[in-house]
């Protein structure tokens, strides 16, 4: 048996993997692959197979694989001190010049940062601080917290309820009373009565939804609204012309906190520093993961907002230290990560590479599939892209989800050595390549996938399913 078989059997018998069909992976009827090196956007199996990777592991390989800087900074502040807690004052020296470069990335109004390790666990931290903050306001039934269909903000018990995706509550008792979801902003996707919507007045549609909510829910018990600048695995969607002004607008008429979640957003993947910084959001709260330190390290962070900080101080002198914190916040080892990490995406203009090449990618992947009889949307900001098929792409049909279209591209894709993903609740191919991609490579990766789309296409046609 080839030593990577022999892996993938051992690792079918002992693991339980993330996002997954349980059953059939154990059984051996999915396929498994171990991945063993990566260098810049590609990555190794055990049998030595490379691929580029367009979605950089999972939006968050921002600098690329195999940087030997950022191996050398975990190891050298792993020979000083590789752990101690947080708790009661206790920190560490990357801890603090990490804290440092962060509020100076997010600029004024932002004045302090608490760490985990992942975003999901940063937005259980900000629902916490929504409770706490009410209640120290002497507002107790002001907790309700609105998300958007189609956002994704976790996979765990609260965060997972913010999320509005159907997989990640389906079978789980999901979503959690307390939370809500109103319209996505989705253009392209828009209801049968908003057709003649230009954008804006889509946008100004999302915000009056939001309004109604709102005020069916009473303005007394909603506390925060939370979304994406950018909705990531909803479909990759970048907002509607206007549509972060008219929700503020909404925010501020009833004294509701905004949480941006900067997960996918932050660090320079949309070509900014943050997604609040490209559309003009001014966030209470921030949520940041990913490619705080590009998945060299586990670590995420929650940015309070002055207005914020001011409350949680005066509950604390209050009511006593506060209680919520976990055993690695603010580990020595994810914060040298982070602060290695920011730097070679400063001394390197990884920033502006995102926004230059980025629009490149979007450009070629519209060439290429502005006439093709599957395609019914190209969109994206930064380096961040998805297309969209349909069957009638002048009526923006859906496909019988039967046939599962995107999935198919996606694996026609590797066939091609080529990893893009296929986005749930639609027949959506997303990209979110490293942002060190060059021009050269992003015509490989348009090429591969010209390729794995003609194959299914071809396919969908032999079968008299696309017409």
């Amino acid at each position: 048996m080839a030593p990577h078989q022999a892996l993938i059997d051992r690792d079918r018998k002992v693991t339980f993997h993330a996002s997954s069909h349980l059953r059939d992976f154990a059984r051996g009827d999915a396929p498994g692959r171990v991945i063993t090196g990566a260098k810049g956007i590609h990555i190794t199996d055990k049998d030595g197979r490379e691929y580029i990777d367009g979605f950089a592991g999972l939006y968050c390989v921002n600098i690329g694989y195999g940087r030997s800087e950022m191996a050398e900074a975990i190891y050298r502040q792993a020979m000083e001190l590789a752990y101690y807690h947080t708790y009661v004052g206790h920190s560490n020296e990357p801890q603090i010049a990490l804290s440092e470069k962060i509020l100076e990335l997010a600029g004024p109004g932002m004045s302090k940062v608490y760490y985990g390790l992942s975003g999901s666990d940063a937005n259980e931290t900000q629902i916490k601080l929504v409770r706490y903050y009410n209640n120290v306001l002497g507002r107790p039934n002001k907790k309700k917290i609105i998300s958007r269909m189609r956002g994704y903000h976790g996979s765990s018990i609260a965060a997972g309820s913010l999320t509005g995706l159907d997989a990640f509550h389906k079978l789980f008792d999901l979503p959690i009373e307390g939370v809500r979801h109103t319209e996505a902003p989705y253009y392209y996707r828009r209801g049968d009565t908003q057709q003649d919507m230009s954008e804006r007045e889509f946008s100004r549609y999302c915000a009056q939804k939001l309004d109604e909510m709102i005020q069916a829910e009473g303005p007394d018990t909603v506390a925060a609204f939370i979304g994406e600048p950018v909705l990531g695995t909803g479909g990759i969607v970048p907002p509607p012309e206007g549509y972060w002004q008219e929700i503020q607008a909404v925010l501020d008429r009833y004294d509701i906190l905004l949480i941006a979640d900067e997960v996918v957003c932050g660090f320079g993947r949309i070509g900014a520093d943050f997604g609040s910084h490209f559309y003009g959001i001014k966030p209470d709260l921030m949520t940041v993961a990913k490619g705080l330190t590009s998945a060299y390290q586990p670590l995420s962070g929650v940015i309070v907002g002055d207005r914020v900080w001011q409350v949680l101080e005066q509950g604390t002198e209050e009511h006593g230290p506060i209680g919520h914190g976990w055993t690695y916040s603010g580990h020595a080892l994810g914060c040298a990560a982070g602060l290695a990490n920011l730097e070679i995406i400063e001394r390197e203009g990884l920033t502006q590479n995102a926004a230059e090449t980025g629009a490149y990618l979007l450009q070629r992947f519209r060439e290429e599939f502005r006439e093709h009889p599957l395609m019914g949307d190209v969109r994206g900001v930064g380096m961040l892209a998805a297309l969209e098929f349909s069957p009638n792409p002048q009526a923006r049909a859906l496909f019988d989800p039967s046939l599962k279209v995107g999935p198919r591209i996606a694996a026609a894709a590797l066939e091609e050595n080529l990893i893009a993903r296929a986005m749930p609740q639609g027949d959506i191919l997303g990209f979110a390549p490293p942002m060190t991609i060059n021009r050269e490579e992003v015509d490989e990766v348009v090429a591969r996938t010209r390729r794995a789309v003609a194959k299914v296409t071809d396919e969908l046609t032999r079968s008299g399913d696309l017409k």
